[in-house]
């Protein structure tokens, strides 16, 4: 089976007093699951700062709904108070292979993110299969930089890196 492959690209505003577009990448991956009823998982791609506020949603994949809770930290954080966001920002669930998203470095209300320490979380839940939390905590300070998360139940490897 040949697998899609999309890559996450995210402009991130990088430096001191003026924010200068940097190119980041994130390889998020749905790994492939042999069962014989296969649910494709609902995955949030979001992004929090150092107080563990969500500033920019980034993506967010699904089909129905009244699932949305069952990605938990992203219910918690997002979902469920910010349903025009979730409407906005909604597209369809994805079979396995790895993804790319793009993001200008900008919160969700199209200011840039200032320097600092910040979190990317993908989060992953699939019918009759298992949950998921990957995250990945990096600095906003004009540097490279390469992050990765280790696989888990209902996602694949995740890396960032931050040119």
């Amino acid at each position: 089976m040949r697998k899609p492959l999309f890559t996450l690209a995210l402009l991130l505003g990088l430096g001191s007093q003026s924010l200068s577009a940097a190119q980041a990448d994130i390889v998020l991956t749905i790994p492939e699951v042999t069962s014989a009823q296969y649910y494709r998982p609902y995955v949030a791609v979001w992004v929090e700062d150092a107080q563990q506020q969500p500033v920019k949603l980034i993506a967010l994949w699904r089909k129905e709904p009244d699932w949305l809770k069952d990605i938990r930290r992203f219910w918690r954080k997002i979902g469920r108070s910010d349903t025009a966001l979730v409407d906005a920002m909604t597209g369809a669930t994805r079979t396995p292979g790895q993804y790319r998203l793009s993001w200008d470095g900008t919160n969700d209300q199209g200011q840039a993110l200032a320097p600092g320490a910040y979190t990317l979380y993908v989060e992953a839940s699939r019918e009759q299969g298992g949950r998921s939390l990957q995250k990945i905590d990096f600095q906003l300070k004009g540097q490279p930089q390469q992050h990765n998360a280790a696989a888990a139940e209902e996602l694949g490897p995740l890396t960032l890196t931050l040119k």
